[in-house]
Parts: C-alpha cells; sequence; structure tokens
C-alpha cells in the first residue's frame, strides 16, 4: 500500500482533449497521488483521464502542480496512517502557497469526511468512492476556470459550493467510455469488473466504503478490453473486491467464466489474470475457462484468511477448512501448472496457538506459490471490533513472523524447482537496479506483487 505517485505512462487517450487555460494562457496543471489496492488505482487513473480530456496538464510530482488530488485507503490502521501522512505532506504545499487547489478522495474521505473536514482545514474538498466522476468540476471550480469547450467529452457543470461532496449513495459504476489513463508498466493493465461487495465477513470495512455488488457487463468489459488492447495492453489483470461473484446482479446471471471465455477472443491480449477470488464455489464452467481459454493464465488469487473453523466461522467466511482444503485441491488437480496465491490474517480475536497451529499446518499442505499475511487490524465499525479475547501486538508479531518463515521455506523450494525451466515472460523495460540488466516478470507473477525477474541477456 505505497504511496504512488502517479506516473502518466499513455498520453494517447482514445478521447478529444479539450483546451483548458489559466487566466496567464498556461495550461492548468494537476498531481495525483494514490494509496492502497490496484482498485483504488483504477479509481485514480479515471480522474487522470478526466483530467486529461479536460483540458489539465498531467504532472508526475507535486512540484509545479496547481492542484493535488490524494486518493486514499482506510482498510486498515497502516494504510489510514499513510493517507494521512500524504494528505499532510500536501497540505503544506497548500499552506506555502505552492499548490491551489488540494482535494482528497476515496476511502478514506468516504469513512472520515466530518473528521478530516474538521482537523485538515486546508483540504478544499472531499469526495467518496463514488464521487470521483466530479473530479473536473471540483478543480474548474478551484482554479476559476470556466467549462469545457464546445465539442469536448465533459459537459459545464454548475459551480460546486460545498466542501463535503461525499455521497452515501454508493452506486457509481464506471464503463469503458470513461477517460482513463493507464499507470501500470507498459503492457499490462487492471481491468475493474466490478464494484462494492455482497459479503458478510466480520473484519473487513470494504461494504460500507464501496456499497453492495455491482458488476459490469460482458460487452462494456470487452470494449475496454479491446480499447486497452489497441493502446499495447498484452496482459490484463481482473480486480474486484469479490470476482468470483461477477454476474450474480446481471440479467441472465453470466458469470466469471463467460467473462474469462468472451476475453479469449480480444485481440492482442496475451495474458488474462485473476485476483481476488473470493473461495466459494468454482462453477465447472470458470474452471473450463482456465484449461481451454489460451491467453487465461492458470493463475489464481483466493484470500482464504484463515484455516481453523473456529476462526474461519469468528471472521464469518462461509467456509470451513475441510471445503477450503477440498476446493484447492481440486484447482490444483484440473488446472494444469496452476499458481496460487492467498492472503491470511494471524491476531484475529479468539485466536489461539492451536488456531494458529492449523494455519500453518494447512499452509504446509497446500503449499501456496505466493502468500501475503496481514496481522489483524481492530477496525471501528466491523464487527470484529466487539469481539472479546483480543491478541496482544507482541503475539500478533511472534505468529506473523513464524508463518512467513514458513512461507519462506517454501517459496525458496519452489523458486530452486524452477532451475533450468523455461517460462514465457513479459519484458518491462531497464532494471532499476542494474544498467546491465532487464527487468520483467513471469507469466505467474503478478504486477505490483510478487516480485521481478531479472534478465541478463
Amino acid at each position: 500500500m505505497a504511496n504512488l505517485k502517479l506516473p502518466v505512462l499513455s498520453n494517447t487517450p482514445a478521447f478529444p482533449l479539450a483546451n483548458l487555460k489559466l487566466p496567464d494562457g498556461s495550461r492548468p496543471r494537476v498531481h495525483v497521488v494514490s494509496l492502497g489496492c490496484a482498485r483504488n488505482r483504477v479509481d485514480a487513473e479515471h480522474m487522470l483521464g478526466l483530467a486529461q480530456a479536460d483540458g489539465f496538464e498531467l504532472l508526475a510530482d507535486a512540484e509545479g502542480a496547481d492542484a493535488v488530488i490524494v486518493n486514499t485507503c482506510s482498510f486498515i490502521g497502516e494504510a489510514k496512517q499513510e493517507s494521512v501522512d500524504a494528505v499532510l505532506e500536501m497540505c503544506q504545499l497548500k499552506s506555502d502557497g505552492r499548490i491551489k487547489s488540494l482535494v482528497v478522495t476515496g476511502c478514506m474521505a468516504q469513512r472520515y469526511v466530518e473528521d478530516l473536514g474538521t482537523s485538515i482545514p486546508e483540504v478544499d474538498h472531499f469526495l467518496g468512492t463514488s464521487d470521483y466522476q466530479r473530479i473536473t468540476d471540483v478543480l474548474r471550480n478551484d482554479l476559476g476556470l470556466d467549462g469545457p469547450e464546445e465539442g469536448a467529452v465533459l459537459t459545464k457543470a454548475a459551480p460546486v459550493t460545498e466542501r463535503n461532496l461525499v455521497t452515501s449513495d454508493l452506486n457509481f459504476l464506471a464503463k469503458f467510455d470513461l477517460p482513463r489513463i493507464n499507470t501500470l508498466t507498459a503492457g499490462s493493465a487492471y481491468l475493474k469488473i466490478s464494484e462494492g461487495c455482497d459479503n458478510d465477513c466480520a473484519f473487513c470495512i470494504i461494504p460500507q466504503l464501496r456499497g453492495r455488488q455491482r458488476s459490469r457487463t460482458i460487452e462494456d468489459l470487452v470494449s475496454e478490453a479491446e480499447l486497452l488492447a489497441k493502446q499495447g495492453v498484452k496482459e490484463l489483470t481482473l480486480i474486484a473486491e469479490d470476482l468470483t461473484a461477477f454476474g450474480h446482479d446481471l440479467p441472465g446471471r453470466p458469470n466469471l467464466g463467460h467473462l474469462l471465455t468472451a476475453l479469449g477472443g480480444v485481440s492482442g491480449i496475451q495474458w488474462v489474470r485473476c485476483m481476488y477470488a473470493y473461495p466459494r464455489t468454482f462453477k465447472d464452467n470458470l474452471i473450463e475457462a482456465f484449461i481451454q481459454v489460451p491467453n487465461v493464465i492458470p493463475y489464481l488469487d483466493i484470500p482464504v484468511q484463515h484455516a481453523s473453523n473456529k476462526m474461519l466461522k469468528l471472521m464469518k467466511r462461509g467456509r470451513g477448512q475441510e471445503r477450503l482444503t477440498e476446493m484447492l485441491l481440486e484447482l490444483r488437480a484440473r488446472i494444469p501448472r496452476l499458481v496460487l496465491r492467498t492472503t491470511v490474517i494471524v491476531g484475529f480475536p479468539g485466536e489461539e496457538e492451536e488456531d494458529f497451529e492449523e494455519l500453518l499446518t494447512f499452509i504446509e499442505k497446500l503449499r501456496f506459490e505466493r502468500l501475503g499475511a496481514f496481522r489483524y487490524s481492530d477496525e471501528e465499525n466491523t464487527q470484529a471490533f466487539e469481539l472479546p479475547n483480543r491478541v496482544s501486538g507482541k503475539v500478533k508479531r511472534a505468529r506473523w513472523e513464524k508463518l512467513m518463515r514458513r512461507q519462506r521455506k517454501i517459496s525458496r523450494e519452489q523458486q530452486e524447482a524452477l532451475m533450468g525451466t523455461v517460462h514465457d515472460c513479459i519484458v518491462e523495460g531497464p532494471s532499476p537496479e542494474s544498467e546491465l540488466l532487464l527487468q520483467g516478470r513471469l507469466w505467474s507473477q503478478a504486477p505490483e506483487i510478487d516480485g521481478v525477474t531479472y534478465i541478463s541477456s
């Protein structure tokens, strides 16, 4: 969840640009800082696209910007602190008179807008998770600019008079024709297939911040995939709060298997990768898509969160250890070369040593190729916040360290087994480590989270 100053890697948008000018004749300049997950990043990319379509110049650094947008995260305590630090850094620029407009968007604004409005007076506007499409109306207002010229993508809106623009009506869903600037490394892009979540996990605040499940149509997603392919994208990483719930809210109830099959027909897309797949039933047509559709790579991110039946029940995860194990082993048996990624939580309220040991045994049995672990973060307004039997910070850290040592051993053994094998790789460019190396990713390495491959020749 790094403080990500978004680079502008694509300046060839598929939409006309306005010719917006400041009173001195220069183009207004905007910089975006985005924090948190890939889903948040896509929202920031839409804000970049909207700003560019409206005539703003996009800057990769706050220095020299007229306006700064901080797109925040509020998932766990560390992410909230990182968001606050980023906002305060930009507040200093505002106080120094180096920027004219400061807008805070995203999950932290959605969750804490009243507190933030009182404690951080330097912020001009707050926009929530369903409000970012209004960003250029806000920026034009703050900079004293007229609406876009005739023929531009955007239309002139009424003056923005309110500071708090966060709505509780969480129903916005971006479509393929909403301007967007891809900021991933050349050749790769995220494709957000739905918004919101219908699950009821005890530790999670996301449904309150993002709303209920809202799936995009397969036709709309294919249109965006085709647009990205025309921009040079070869790898699509499908993301959502809950990938395997895709389509249950749409007429006819299409599912993820139908979507993967449709994306298989998009010319130019060579890899389609699936992230954030909630561990529910995997329909036969979904498993067959991993086997039969040539550009769907055998990679699945399935966050199990725990393995102890007691802990899974407390977390309200909906699946017990036996069913989880059965499902994951079936996927390994049916999908050749399957790479499994997962995330787990240690130190959840009520976790005892025997529960933690069950989790370790489960990890040894399933041998995930990729695994991330969180130490439980106490979040108000979640069901877990009221649970008794808290686990101390010292114990949480000790368990996290033990789990990661165990996973590092598994990972090392798996990496050594790759010696002498040949794999497809996407080359991203020169390595920042050395001018003598190129850097890329194997098909088994997801962007941003799974490490990289160095190429010496």
